[in-house]
């Protein structure tokens, strides 16, 4: 007879005392339920340990349920009966081999916090929505309301944008043409841009909003901030439509008089003298609003509001030198116009069959670039005006600031 271990025997004994425990307890669970003529056993269920895990030497044990109904079961459930079961569980005092899913992936488990924070964010966008769906008619009615107050600058507003962006493209596309450009609609754009700003302020000349060009205060007031808004828009849009037309004027020019590669500084020069006028000329609006803010009243109040408008200089006037260094390099290439290379020599233009690369036609006083390509000097100063290297090799001529020498407007707004 084969001896087993003392381990099998241990779990085997308590197996069998267990056996009897539940055996007991069964039965006098079934004495206790047959004396107590309310209560019926309708069912019992019984939890026996297993075996033991071949691969550790351990008794290890989980639960087994056994569910004893009567016979009569069915029969009393359909009948709407209700009674109570008794339950008998027994567990391992060598504890559970199964858990739930939460002990067996861990509260710190990084793919939960994902799951986590994923199904918050998708619920914070959630309600964003409902309180946009819930609050979109209010928002409506309100911005209708806003619409129908403001109608009249927000449609001079529109009116003066399509009109700079219409001047703008014009006068770029007349200067790329050169001497083919449209002296009709040069001094079409000098008209339409003219008459726009009088008529704009004759439109509101009850308001004065001309004496805002020459730095002084408009006829509006005590000066809230949507009134403000209105005078800086309207000046400054007015200022870009002058210097636009002061660019018809050059593009009129003859180009035998004012070459082309001028005519491109001049642009540059104007631009740059724009930008300058814009941030100076709202200064004096922006200082009064400032100040007005404390007006009525006395004491801290009346101080704060000139506190607010000393920082305001203050700033305006570190933007100004700021951009100081720039205004200088312009002011000096306007001066000095450097050339882009020397005039070509004919047998330099013969060994290119006497045709420009750019403009496929013969050379109109050709200039060799320090890459010994030769061009038009027309040509190639129209190709710098956006480019810093040449058109063939790419290698770097220039250095130097080119920017509206197009002929182009910036629409950044000085608003402050």
């Amino acid at each position: 007879m084969k001896l087993r271990p003392a381990s099998e025997r241990k779990c085997s004994s308590e197996t069998s005392n267990l056996e009897d425990q539940t055996t007991l307890t069964m039965q006098a669970s079934s004495g206790h339920a047959h004396q107590a003529g309310n209560i019926d056993v309708s069912s019992a269920s019984l939890s026996l340990p297993t075996g033991r895990s071949p691969a550790e030497g351990s008794c290890s044990t989980g639960e087994v349920t056994i569910n004893l109904r009567p016979a009569n079961y069915e029969s009393e459930g359909r009948s709407g009966s209700r009674h109570t079961r008794p339950t008998i569980r027994l567990h391992s005092r060598h504890g559970h081999t199964h858990s739930n899913s939460n002990e067996a992936t861990g509260p710190g488990d990084p793919n939960n916090t994902d799951s986590r924070e994923n199904g918050s964010s998708i619920s914070e966008v959630l309600h964003v929505y409902q309180w946009l769906d819930k609050s979109f008619p209010y928002i409506l009615i309100f911005s209708a309301k806003l619409i129908v107050q403001h109608l009249t600058g927000i449609s001079v507003g529109i009116g003066l944008l399509t009109t700079f962006l219409y001047a703008n493209k014009c006068i770029v596309n007349q200067v790329f043409l050169r001497d083919k450009c449209s002296k009709i609609q040069c001094i079409w754009l000098l008209f339409f841009l003219s008459g726009s700003s009088c008529l704009l302020y004759y439109t509101f000349s009850s308001q004065a909003l001309y004496y805002s060009l020459i730095f002084m205060n408009p006829t509006i007031g005590p000066l809230q901030f949507w009134d403000v808004l209105w005078v800086v828009g309207i000046t400054e849009f007015v200022v870009k439509f002058t210097f636009m037309g002061l660019k018809c004027l050059i593009l009129l020019v003859p180009s035998f008089i004012m070459s082309h590669k001028c005519k491109g500084y001049w642009y540059m020069c104007l631009e740059e003298i724009a930008q300058y006028y814009c941030m100076l000329v709202l200064t004096p609006v922006w200082f009064r609003y400032l100040i007005d803010y404390g007006a009525q009243t006395s004491g801290a109040e009346w101080h704060f509001g000139v506190l607010l408008a000393l920082l305001y200089l203050i700033i305006k006037l570190f933007v100004v030198f700021g951009q100081w260094k720039t205004s200088a390099d312009i002011l000096r290439l306007f001066v000095t116009q450097p050339t882009y290379g020397v005039a070509a020599s004919k047998r330099q233009c013969s060994e290119v069959d006497d045709i420009c690369a750019i403009c496929q036609a013969e050379f109109r006083k050709p200039t060799v670039l320090l890459c010994q390509h030769i061009f038009c000097e027309e040509c190639i100063s129209l190709w710098f005006n956006r480019e810093k290297t040449c058109p063939l090799c790419r290698t770097v001529i220039s250095s130097h600031n080119h920017k509206w020498k197009d002929g182009a407007t910036s629409l950044q707004l000085h608003v402050f």
